[in-house]
């Protein structure tokens, strides 16, 4: 009975444990990401001809790392195929495979493989020893050996063809430490990669040491490669072994600079003009700030960039460079109708006045509705603008509704203000100034602050909810709906609605407290909306006449 129950339970545990499996597994091909396999898996090994697994080893993706040559590692693998390209000081080794080609006299084309004792055997010429011979002289070798025998009409070319299969052993602070296999040719960096990479968070960039029968043979720093394109060119043996050492001194930089990152130093100090050579400080850089944690005391150093020479960071330091600029001048463009010129360069602080003062006015220009438009004055009814589309969209979604035909009204209500909010989200407001002529002297202007001169006109536009937007002939007298009248009237959405003058300066009025137009001004005739939501009617009715001030667009539900 007790073993009945047994056998229940494990059924149980193994049912469970295989449905959470496949929840795991759809949840990763639903995100679109393919299930990490295992490491020993069968399916996933691929053994050469030399007997080892010469498959570089999963790694799960980790997050992006702040030190300075994770990138290097960052999604890469490596290409476990024989590699095709040798550098010329390559030295032969026994197992190597050259191609010979000879022809004239005597024509041979063959691969040729060197035995253990050093030698290649060339047909009519015999055993060529090239065992200890660099790559840039194998053909000269060949050529002799063979002109020994034929001492004309015979020509000679030889390369080598493929390296000797090794087995490297990678360990030290890696992602996957192991045995990995590769040709001798195979440089460094593609051990490293086999192996998974360096460890981001606990391994060394700048000591990394290659042995062989426990003697060092060369000692290799990633960021000469990674600052200067300089990578020694090892050339490895069976049995070698690269040890990447634990993580040394770090320091971190911010601020002004194109390489914000965290770097590793061997030493126990580093001279901050060179770590600035490091993290290469963007053009106009002033300054620099060390800040230094000492214990539980935080010390802060700021000083100009000049300095930078003799000083140093230690283990744990930050580096900030920042910019300090103080405008001289600023620049302001004239637009419109006059006849000077369309940009200036004035002193920082310069008044409205002062402008005015040099524009050189013609007989279109209509000197008594200058306009100002500022970029920051539009970045900030930007940010306004979307803060109230924002919250239309919270009132409309947030509604609650007591019966399904009640439910089924909110959506189309909701859709149709989506649909609003995602038009309104592309208007650009204009950030135009309004200016009191009374106080020029007042008005300060900045960088980059563009100023127009109407032309004058004879027109007034009307736009909107009317019949027949247009523009219409000025006429002393007339008001504002005398002027809607002329282009058909209302329409039915403009019920009650609100109509705004925008006069030509920018300024903006309620048409029933109008009593005349200017020439050059807009009526707007703003759409009704109404909802039994008092805030999204209220909402609707805020961003329209929002838009219509700041950009003079008039949009419809």
């Amino acid at each position: 009975m007790k073993l009945s129950k047994l056998f229940v339970l494990l059924a149980a545990g193994y049912a469970a444990s295989t449905s959470a499996s496949i929840a795991i597994n759809a949840d990763q091909n639903l995100t679109g990401a393919a299930p990490t396999p295992f490491l020993n898996s069968p399916s996933n090994s691929a053994v050469n001809d030399s007997g080892f697994d010469n498959t570089p080893v999963p790694v799960a993706a980790v997050p992006v790392s702040r030190i300075f040559g994770a990138q290097l590692f960052n999604g890469t693998s490596a290409d476990s195929g024989a590699t095709v390209g040798f550098n010329p000081g390559y030295i032969l080794n026994p197992g190597d495979s050259i191609q010979v080609r000879l022809w004239g006299a005597f024509t041979f084309d063959g691969s040729l493989q060197v035995d253990p004792k050093g030698n290649v055997f060339l047909p009519n010429v015999g055993p060529v020893k090239v065992a200890g011979v660099s790559n840039s002289q194998l053909n000269a070798l060949i050529t002799n050996k063979v002109k020994q025998v034929y001492q004309a009409n015979v020509s000679v070319y030889a390369s080598l063809l493929q390296a000797q299969p090794v087995k490297v052993y990678v360990t030290g602070f890696v992602r996957s430490p192991g045995l990995y296999g590769g040709v001798t040719s195979d440089s460094l960096l593609n051990y490293l990669i086999k192996a998974g990479g360096v460890d981001p968070e606990r391994g060394s960039y700048v000591d990394i040491v290659v042995k062989r029968d426990n003697r060092v043979r060369s000692s290799v720093n990633l960021y000469d490669f990674l600052l200067k394109g300089k990578l020694g060119l090892s050339q490895f043996a069976d049995g070698d072994t690269i040890v990447v050492g634990p993580r040394q001194h770090t320091f971190s930089v911010r601020g002004d600079v194109f390489n914000s990152y965290d770097f590793e130093f061997a030493k126990s100090s580093i001279d901050v003009s060179e770590a600035l050579s490091w993290a290469r400080a963007k053009p106009g850089a002033t300054n620099i700030t060390i800040v230094r944690q000492q214990g539980l005391a935080k010390r802060s150093e700021y000083y100009p960039i000049s300095s930078a020479p003799g000083r140093v960071l230690q283990n744990g330091d930050t580096l900030i460079v920042s910019t300090d600029r103080y405008a001289s001048t600023i620049q302001v463009r004239i637009e419109g109708a006059h006849s000077g010129e369309h940009a200036m360069v004035l002193p920082y602080g310069s008044s409205m006045r002062t402008v005015l003062a040099k524009v050189r006015p013609n007989s279109m220009s209509q000197m008594s509705a200058i306009q100002l438009y500022r970029p920051t004055v539009a970045t900030r009814q930007k940010e306004m603008m979307n803060f109230a589309l924002q919250k239309l969209e919270e009132a409309s979604l947030s509604v609650q509704s007591s019966t399904k035909e009640e439910a089924s009204l909110r959506y189309q209500e909701a859709q149709l203000i989506s649909r609003f909010v995602a038009k309104a989200r592309n208007v650009v407001p204009k950030g135009e100034v309004i200016i009191n002529e009374k106080n020029l002297d007042g008005i300060l202007l900045e960088d980059g602050d563009v100023i127009s001169i109407p032309q004058k006109t004879s027109l007034v536009l009307v736009h909107g909810e009317v019949l027949f937007p247009n523009a219409v002939s000025w006429e002393k007298g007339l008001r504002p709906k005398d002027y809607i009248a002329r282009c058909g009237g209302l329409t039915q959405k403009a019920s009650n609605a609100r109509i705004i003058v925008i006069r030509q300066n920018g300024a903006a009025e309620n048409a029933d407290d109008v009593d005349y137009l200017n020439p050059g001004d807009e009526l707007m005739v703003l759409p009704k909306y109404e909802s039994k939501n008092i805030e999204v009617t209220r909402g609707i009715s805020t961003i329209l006449y929002q838009l219509a001030v700041a950009a003079k667009v008039v949009l419809t539900l």
